[in-house]
């Protein structure tokens, strides 16, 4: 791998919230703009970092804390991360010594506040209900998209609702959530001439009115522990299709997040745990 930076060692934060992981870089002072290829061998578990699911930017902003820049693991650049907020803005938090912090990123700008110990919540702004703000590639009703897979006359997953959080998901409300379920469907559907972007693919299960198991295959990144905005997603796909109330622990593999879609604003709050894994410094080739 070449040099992700120019000059000295540049050191990370390896964090997860809810068992998401991310290399988070500071680019207050020295600008971080690594290729595709430094992306994935950062990523890559075989990388001194201990690789993670997206590698994260923090850089400085004129109208915010700091701006965060996501890159996942195939080395795509991407709009925003939600669990990825979640542990920038415990960073942020702490630096500040503020209650609340104002992070943007290309999907723009979310506000985190304390919540307890290593714990924090984000605004994540109103979810995008129409089909063009998705996106989806023709005019369709996005509480019940006209997608399925398997057999016609039998699929295994249809009608999914599509929500974009800032980035696009489809949510899918099934019992079948098992790897290898999910890896070939999520897999399948990630860049389905549907969705114009690619898409994050939830495997959504109603336990009941205030709990959802879900799994994610997310766009770019595969199979994780957790994806925040997958979880707003699905909390908002199951609470349209009345399934669920507004507010619900979602259940994934790595822990649990709360999502309440609060009715008098529109907005969805995310809430869930940060941890620091380890810090170190980026390997320079």
């Amino acid at each position: 791998m070449k040099a992700v930076m120019s000059h000295t060692p540049r050191p990370y934060i390896r964090m997860n919230g809810a068992g998401n992981a991310f290399i988070v870089v500071q680019a207050f002072e020295e600008g971080f703009h690594p290729t595709e290829d430094q992306v994935r061998a950062l990523c890559d578990p075989a990388s001194p970092t201990g690789g993670c699911d997206q590698l994260i930017g923090v850089e400085p902003s004129e109208t915010a804390d700091a701006f965060m820049r996501v890159w996942n693991a195939d080395g795509s650049m991407v709009q925003t991360c939600g669990n990825a907020l979640r542990c920038v803005g415990w960073l942020l938090l702490e630096a500040t010594d503020k209650e609340e912090v104002i992070i943007d990123t290309l999907a723009g700008p979310t506000t985190a506040r304390r919540a307890g110990d290593h714990q924090v919540t984000v605004d994540m702004g109103q979810p995008r209900l129409d089909w063009t703000e998705v996106p989806l590639a023709e005019e369709m009703d996005t509480r019940g998209i006209e997608l399925q897979v398997g057999p016609i006359d039998a699929p295994l997953l249809h009608t999914p609702g599509a929500v974009s959080m800032g980035n696009p998901h489809v949510v899918f409300f099934t019992d079948q959530q098992d790897d290898a379920f999910v890896r070939g469907s999520g897999s399948l559907i990630e860049h389905h001439p549907l969705f114009p972007e690619g898409v994050n693919v939830g495997f959504a299960k109603v336990i009941d009115r205030n709990h959802i198991r879900l799994r994610v295959w997310e766009r770019g990144a595969g199979l994780t522990l957790a994806c925040g905005t997958g979880a707003c997603a699905a909390l908002v796909a199951t609470a349209r299709r009345g399934l669920t109330d507004r507010k619900a622990t979602v259940v994934v593999d790595g822990g649990e997040l709360t999502i309440d879609w609060d009715e008098a604003s529109g907005h969805v709050f995310m809430t869930g745990p940060v941890e620091i894994e380890r810090t170190g410094l980026l390997p320079q080739s």
